[in-house]
C-alpha cells in the first residue's frame, strides 16, 4: 500500500528533475552558443577584419568595453596586415580608457604609447597622444592632494602641441590644458594662503609669486594678486601691495575681492598723499629755517 502511494510522488519527482535537467542543459547551451559566436567570424565571410572592426566599433559606441575588446583584440593579434589594425589599437585603447579604473588608465596608457611608437605618422596621431594626455587628466586630483598626474598631464599635452599644432582636436586640447593648469596653481595658490593665515608671510610671498610667474594667465589669478597684495601690507611694503590691486581691478570686471581691492587702493593713496605733505611741510620748514 505504501509502495504504491509513493510511486505517483517518485515519478513526478523524477518527471520534474528531468525537467529542471533539460531547462539547464538548454541554458548552457545557449550560453555557451552566445559565448563562442561572440567575436567569432562566421565561416565563408569576406573582409573578416572588416567585420571584427565594425562590431567592435559598435559595441564601442554602446559602451559595452569587453565586447568591444574582444573584437579589437582579434584583429590586433590576429589581422597584422590588416588595414584596421590600427585603428583597432586605438579602440582597444579607448576600451580601457572607457571603463575609467585605476588599472583601466594603466592599460590605456600602455595602448596609447604603443599606437604612437608602432605608427608615429598615423593620420590618428593626434588622437592618441590627446587621450593619454586626457588619462592623466581622469587622473587629477583636487588641489589639496599630490598632483602628480596633474603635472603627467600638462606634459603630454605640451607634447601634444609641439607634435599638432595644427590638429582638429586643438581646442579641446587647449581648454583641458588650461583646466590642468589651474588644478595645478590652485594647488600652489591654497598653499601660499595657509601660510598666509599661519602669518608666515615670507613663505606665503613666494607661493604668490611663483604662481604668477610660472601661470600668469591663472584663471583665479584674482585671488593670487589679492593676497601677495594683502600679504605685502601685513609686512609693511605698500609701494609694492598697490600695483597688485590695480592689477586686479583692471584685469577683473567680476571678482570676490574687487570691492576690498578697491577700498586699499583708495586707503593706500590716501596714506601715501598724507606722507607727501608731511614730507613737504618738514622740508619747507627746514628751507625756512635756514633762510632765517
Amino acid at each position: 500500500m505504501i509502495a504504491r502511494l509513493c510511486l505517483p510522488t517518485l515519478e513526478r519527482c523524477a518527471a520534474r528533475g528531468l525537467a529542471w535537467f533539460l531547462v539547464a542543459g538548454l541554458a548552457l547551451a545557449g550560453a555557451a552558443g552566445c559565448g563562442a559566436g561572440r567575436g567569432q567570424v562566421p565561416p565563408g565571410t569576406t573582409d573578416p577584419d572588416k567585420l571584427l572592426f565594425e562590431r567592435g566599433t559598435a559595441a564601442l559606441n554602446d559602451r559595452k568595453w569587453l565586447t568591444a575588446r574582444e573584437y579589437f583584440r582579434q584583429i590586433v593579434d590576429g589581422y597584422p596586415q590588416s588595414p584596421y589594425r590600427a585603428d583597432a589599437k586605438l579602440g582597444l585603447a579607448d576600451t580601457y580608457l572607457g571603463e575609467r579604473t585605476a588599472q583601466s588608465y594603466v592599460q590605456a596608457i600602455n595602448e596609447y604609447r604603443e599606437f604612437l611608437t608602432f605608427y608615429p605618422t598615423h593620420p590618428r596621431a593626434d588622437y592618441a597622444q590627446f587621450k593619454l594626455a586626457m588619462c592623466h587628466y581622469y587622473q587629477m586630483a583636487k588641489p589639496e592632494r599630490d598632483q602628480t598626474e596633474t603635472k603627467e598631464a600638462l606634459k603630454e599635452f605640451e607634447v601634444f602641441f609641439e607634435r599638432f599644432p595644427n590638429s582638429k582636436l586643438a581646442e579641446e586640447a587647449r581648454q583641458r590644458q588650461r583646466e590642468a593648469r589651474d588644478r595645478l596653481s590652485e594647488s600652489e595658490f591654497r598653499v601660499g594662503l595657509f601660510y598666509y593665515r599661519a602669518r608666515w608671510y615670507p613663505g606665503a610671498l613666494d607661493r604668490f609669486r611663483e604662481v604668477l610667474a610660472a601661470d600668469p594667465g591663472f584663471t583665479r589669478r584674482d585671488a593670487v594678486y589679492y593676497y601677495l597684495a594683502e600679504t605685502l601690507v601685513k609686512v609693511q611694503r605698500p609701494a609694492e601691495a598697490l600695483p597688485y590691486y590695480e592689477r586686479l581691478v583692471e584685469e577683473f570686471e567680476q571678482s570676490e575681492y574687487l570691492e576690498d581691492a578697491r577700498k586699499r587702493i583708495a586707503e593706500l593713496k590716501a596714506a601715501t598723499a598724507q606722507k607727501t605733505v608731511g614730507a613737504g611741510l618738514d622740508l619747507e620748514a627746514v628751507l625756512d629755517a635756514r633762510a632765517k
